[in-house]
C-alpha cells in the first residue's frame, strides 16, 4: 500500500483543524475559561493526531528526523493528552466546582503525564530499525519495550474510554439541555468506537504472541474506528457550546433576512440622526440591532404622514381573507407605503394631536415585512379597498 494513499484521513483531519480555527477566537477572547481551554487542547490534540498518523507524513517524519517510526510516541503521546482532556472535560460538566473536582482532574492530568513520559522512554528503549507505515504494533508486538509500548497506548486509552463511557451512562438521565444531551450521544458513540479500536489492536497483538496472524485487525479493521472517534468526540464537546450560538445566529441570520423588504422601503425617511454604516462583516447581532433601530426611527418619523383611518379600512378588507396577523401585516404594509409617498411628498396627515403609529402596525413589524415581499397580494388587497370604498361612496 503506498504511502501516499491517505484519503480518508484527509476528511476528519480538515474537519477537526476547521472546527480549531473556529474555536480560537473563542480562546483568544476566553483565554481564562477552563472549558474553553479544555475544548482547544483537545481539538488540538485530535487535529495532531489524525495529522501524525496520515500515512504520508509518517514517512515524512521518518525521512527528516533518522530515526525510524519517530510517528509512534508523537501520534501516542497525543492521543494520550486528548484522553485526559476528554476525562477532565466529562468531569466538569458532570461536577460542580469543588476542591475534590480539582484534585481528581490534577490527578489525572499527572498520571496520563506519566504516561507520556513512559510512551518515549519504551520508545527511546525499543529496537527498532525497521520503518513500518502501516504495521508497526504488530511487526514489533514480541520485540522489547516496543511491546510495552503498544501495551501502554492501548491500554491508556482502552481505560480512559470506559471511564468516560460509564461516566456518561450514568449521567445521560440527568441531562435536560437539549444540546448537551446531543453532545453526550456524541460521546458515548465516539467511546464506543474507540473501544472497537482498542479491541481490534489487542487482539492482533496478543495474536502475534501466541504465533497467529491477525494483523488485519490492527492494519484495516481498527484504524476507521479511531478516525471516527476523533470526530464523534470532538463533535460531542463542541455541539454542547456551539449548538446554542449557531441556533442565535441562525434566528437572527432569519430576522435580518425577514426585515429586508421593510429596511428597504422605509430607507427614504432621512433618520433624525446620523447612524454608522456596518459591512457584511460586523456581527450579526449588531447589524440586526441596527436595522431593527432604523426601521422604528422611521415608524416614529412616518407617524405624521400615517393615515390610521385609511388603515383600519385596508384591515377590514384583508381580515375578510385572511387570518388576523397576515391581514394586520398586508394592512400595515400598505398603510406604510402611503405614508411613504406622504413623506416624499411632505404632505402630513392633519390629526390634530400628537401623531403616532399604534400598536397595530408597531407589534406586526415581522408580518409587514412578510407582506412586502408579495406585490402581488398588496395590489389586490388594495384594489378590493378601493372598489369598495367606491361602491360605498356611491350607494
Amino acid at each position: 500500500m503506498n504511502p501516499d494513499f491517505h484519503i480518508p484521513y484527509i476528511v476528519p483531519t480538515a474537519l477537526l483543524a476547521v472546527a480549531l480555527a473556529f474555536k480560537l477566537p473563542t480562546l483568544v477572547r476566553a483565554s481564562r475559561d477552563p472549558d474553553v481551554r479544555a475544548t482547544t487542547i483537545l481539538l488540538t490534540c485530535a487535529t495532531a493526531v489524525l495529522v501524525v498518523i496520515t500515512p504520508v507524513n509518517i514517512h515524512r517524519l521518518n525521512v527528516w528526523t533518522g530515526i525510524p517510526n519517530i510517528a509512534a510516541p508523537w501520534a501516542y503521546s497525543f492521543l494520550t493528552a486528548f484522553c485526559a482532556t476528554g476525562l477532565t472535560m466529562i468531569m466538569r460538566w458532570r461536577e460542580p466546582p469543588s476542591e475534590r473536582r480539582r484534585r481528581r482532574i490534577t490527578a489525572i492530568y499527572w498520571i496520563y503525564a506519566g504516561i507520556i513520559v513512559a510512551l518515549w522512554a519504551t520508545f527511546l528503549l525499543a529496537d527498532v530499525p525497521e520503518p513500518r507505515i502501516y504495521d508497526l504494533d504488530t511487526y514489533y508486538a514480541t520485540t522489547p519495550w516496543m511491546r510495552e509500548h503498544t501495551l501502554l497506548y492501548v491500554l491508556a486509552h482502552m481505560v480512559s474510554s470506559l471511564v468516560a463511557a460509564s461516566m456518561l451512562w450514568k449521567w445521560y438521565p440527568e441531562v435536560t439541555n437539549r444540546w448537551l444531551k446531543c453532545g453526550v450521544v456524541f460521546l458515548q458513540a465516539g467511546y464506543a468506537s474507540g473501544l472497537l479500536f482498542d479491541v481490534g489492536k489487542l487482539i492482533a497483538v496478543l495474536a502475534r504472541w501466541t504465533g497467529n496472524d491477525l494483523d488485519w485487525l490492527s492494519t484495516q479493521a481498527a484504524p476507521p474506528f479511531a478516525l471516527l472517534e476523533a470526530i464523534l468526540v470532538a463533535l460531542g464537546f463542541l455541539v454542547p457550546q456551539a449548538g446554542p450560538f449557531l441556533h442565535g445566529w441562525g434566528r437572527d441570520q432569519r430576522e435580518h433576512i425577514r426585515l429586508r423588504s421593510l429596511w428597504r422601503a422605509v430607507r427614504v425617511i432621512e433618520p433624525a440622526a446620523a447612524t454608522a454604516r456596518l459591512g457584511w462583516w460586523a456581527p450579526l447581532d449588531l447589524r440586526l440591532m441596527q436595522r431593527q433601530q432604523r426601521i422604528h426611527d422611521a415608524l416614529r418619523l412616518l407617524a405624521p404622514y400615517f393615515d390610521a383611518t385609511a388603515y383600519e379600512r385596508l384591515y377590514a378588507v384583508a381580515a375578510a381573507r385572511y387570518p388576523e396577523p397576515k391581514a394586520r401585516g398586508v394592512a400595515g404594509a400598505l398603510a406604510l407605503q402611503d405614508a411613504t409617498d406622504a413623506y416624499r411628498g411632505r404632505t402630513p396627515r392633519d390629526t390634530g394631536d400628537q401623531p403616532q403609529i399604534g400598536p397595530g402596525v408597531t407589534d406586526h413589524i415581522d408580518d409587514i415585512a412578510r407582506a412586502l415581499r408579495h406585490p402581488r397580494l398588496l395590489d389586490s388587497v388594495r384594489h378590493r379597498a378601493t372598489t369598495t370604498e367606491s361602491t360605498t361612496a356611491h350607494a
